[in-house]
């Protein structure tokens, strides 16, 4: 057959979306490289999918290809190859013994960005929506308290700016985000040609930060404070609108006193930041158009949700919404942003019962709890790698009275520990469609060869298993073409089409997000107060008040994404781990030197939960009372059989039961 090409796009939990060009050579995967053609990558891959695409993920012998049962104990990787019919018998009967004695809150379903590919992505909830299942909150492991934090603002955290609106923007704020890592496409492309002053605020000087106009290095959970600080700085120099203000918000009367208060000069003695440094940042927003991206990371500390609701003031106050070149963006949900059903495909009305969510920092104590026979069904995340906790959590999985069921393309570290292992395919041997949760694009996910092995997509897993279950619900049993035809209907597209032609932006002019001004928040403005979050038992304005330090032998850690990590999806590339091996913590030079450490040397890196052995960079991209060790790696593959992540004991954020991981305080010796 000679050499033919398909183009499809990446499904990786990254902001670049990238466009793919799967080069076949008789039918065979030759190669995997990227679409010149695609706006977002330009025809590179980024470092990460380039070894991973062309390694791990087309390698038979490290893929999973056909269902096993275990036969040894939990967490000892003992398994033999059993049928599907007998796999999935063997689930059915699990699962059904729960339901039929009214336990079916009892079945566990843990998910998240394996594959955010639509249908492998949402629609095994229907399955889980129908029986009554419990479904873990897959937001309380990342970013639920970002979501709840802009919710009470803006009434909708998923509605963020149209990046291509940049060209109309004098002043872009990328604020707890590090794309040169998480979004390398965007850092290399959007933001080295945005026209005007980049600003970025982390602690942690990234790619990124170096290559910005002004970068604000606030400590950890101290950015409420900073943004209160650049609130004052605004008004100070007459940036605010008080015709924006009056139409269009809500509670400026009892903010204003608390803006008063927070000079840049009691700003920068509560975060570390210069005065100057604050009130040079507040003229270049405040000059505008302005546009402010919100990070992961800035919601992760103690204080993460508070630190969205003020951070989201600024456009408020400034008017920066609702215009071109203006806009505050978390993520770009499909649904508010392309107008997708995407409830379509989880189908939240199939559920008969009130289950209410779990969320990932109470799962190793819910384990634990009685009744312990609990099924659990983990698809799409790796648990054992990416949860607090970490080592309670392997105990709690090694109980042979819980049957888990792992749907995976690899053996990770959950796999090991689950009863029944189910074989995935990956994104190159099956259609589906992919949204951009940065770009307001749409790109084809095209099978471009069969799946190794017995491997399926997770959608036909789950409908093979309602069947074998006796479920009859109509909707469990939707083939895969009728679903991607009709998410498509809105833009008049069949998916054929979209194969052919690639990605698409559905709105071919840039989009001004928000230019009506309609929020849906309860008065239908920007809540500056918001009476919703006092009925939740928050405070009605966000509040200044900084985290308190680290005492003087502790350090805070950061475990942000390192540039050859996605979440721990790549960790068993060989080549990755060749490059990342071994795992380090960064110290600031004053640190290493009141530690005696020194770099290449090997530290004890500890608190009440863990203890682990890293080797010591020196650097000062990390500011003194901070240690810096990217996540990634699977425990696994560490002598000590855990990963940074045993570290955290599930430190909850104020708003959503949601990960504060940013919290972790840790001592780090001589080992």
């Amino acid at each position: 057959m000679g050499e033919t090409s398909v183009l499809t796009t990446c499904p990786r939990d990254c902001y670049d979306s990238c466009g793919i060009r799967v080069v076949l050579q008789d039918g065979e995967i030759d190669r995997v490289t990227g679409d010149a053609d695609h706006p977002a990558n330009r025809g590179s891959l980024c470092g990460k999918c380039t070894l991973a695409y062309n390694g791990v993920w087309r390698d038979p012998a490290a893929r999973l290809t056909r269902p096993l049962k275990r036969t040894g104990p939990k967490g000892e990787g003992d398994f033999e190859e059993i049928s599907w019919d007998e796999a999935l018998d063997i689930v059915a009967g699990r699962l059904n013994a729960l339901i039929e004695a009214g336990r079916a809150t009892d079945i566990l379903t843990g998910h998240y960005t394996g594959t955010c590919s639509i249908i492998a992505n949402q629609f095994p909830m229907r399955f889980f929506n129908h029986i009554g299942a419990t479904e873990i909150d897959p937001d309380s492991i990342c970013n639920l308290s970002g979501h709840v934090g802009l919710g009470y603002v803006l009434g909708e955290s998923a509605k963020g700016f149209d990046p291509r609106t940049a060209k109309d923007s004098r002043c872009l704020i990328v604020w707890g985000a590090n794309p040169s890592a998480s979004g390398p496409h965007v850092d290399k492309h959007w933001l080295a040609e945005f026209p005007g002053t980049l600003i970025v605020i982390d602690p942690i000087r990234t790619p990124t930060a170096e290559r910005a106009d002004i970068h604000l290095r606030p400590f950890p959970g101290t950015d409420a404070a900073l943004a209160f600080g650049m609130m004052h700085a605004l008004k100070e120099a007459g940036c605010l609108e008080p015709t924006f203000i009056e139409a269009h918000t809500v509670g400026f009367d009892d903010l204003e006193p608390l803006i008063d208060d927070w000079t840049p000069a009691r700003a920068g003695a509560a975060t570390g930041v210069a005065e100057a440094d604050i009130r040079a940042a507040a003229k270049a927003y405040g000059a505008g158009p302005s546009m402010l991206w919100l990070g992961q990371a800035l919601c992760r500390a103690p204080t993460g949700g508070n630190a969205f609701r003020t951070a989201a003031l600024l456009p408020a106050l400034t008017g920066n919404i609702g215009k071109p070149g203006t806009g505050v963006n978390f993520l770009n949900g499909k649904g508010p942003t392309r107008g997708m059903d995407m409830g379509y495909l989880g189908r939240a009305d199939l559920r008969k019962n009130e289950a209410a969510p779990l969320s990932h920092m109470d799962l190793r104590s819910h384990l634990e709890s009685a009744p312990r026979d609990k099924a659990l069904l983990l698809w799409n995340i790796n648990v054992a790698a990416s949860n607090p906790d970490q080592r309670k959590l392997l105990d709690a999985l090694r109980s042979e009275k819980l049957f888990t069921v792992v749907v995976d393309l690899f053996m990770t570290d959950s796999a090991r520990y689950a009863d029944i292992v189910l074989p995935a395919a990956s994104f190159l041997e099956f259609d589906d469609i992919v949204g951009s949760y940065f770009h307001l694009s749409l790109g084809p996910q095209t099978k471009a060869v069969s799946p190794v092995g017995e491997a399926l997509p997770n959608q036909e897993i789950f409908r093979r298993l309602a069947a074998a279950m006796n479920l009859e619900e109509p909707a469990l049993f939707e083939a895969d073409g009728p679903i991607l035809n009709r998410m498509l209907e809105p833009f008049g597209l069949s998916f054929d089409e979209l194969k052919a032609r690639g990605t698409i932006f559905p709105e071919t002019e840039p989009v001004v997000l928000w230019e009506n001004l309609d929020f849906p928040t309860p008065s239908g403005k920007i809540e500056l107060a918001s009476a919703a979050a006092e009925a939740d038992g928050h405070p009605r304005l966000p509040q200044p008040d900084p985290l308190a330090r680290p005492t003087a032998d502790r350090l805070r850690l950061l475990t942000p994404a390192s540039e050859w990590h996605m979440n721990s999806s790549y960790d068993n590339e060989p080549r990755i781990r060749d490059r990342t091996d071994p795992a380090t913590i960064t110290l600031h030079p004053d640190d290493a030197a009141a530690r005696g450490l020194k770099e290449g040397d090997t530290a004890q890196v500890a608190n009440e939960n863990a203890a682990l052995i890293l080797t010591v960079q020196v650097s000062d991209m990390t500011p003194p009372g901070v240690g810096w060790a990217p996540k990634g790696r699977w425990p696994g593959a560490a002598p000590e059989g855990l990963n940074v992540n045993a570290l955290n004991p599930g430190l909850r954020s104020d708003m959503g039961n949601s990960t504060a991981l940013h919290g972790v305080e840790v001592t780090v010796t001589a080992a």
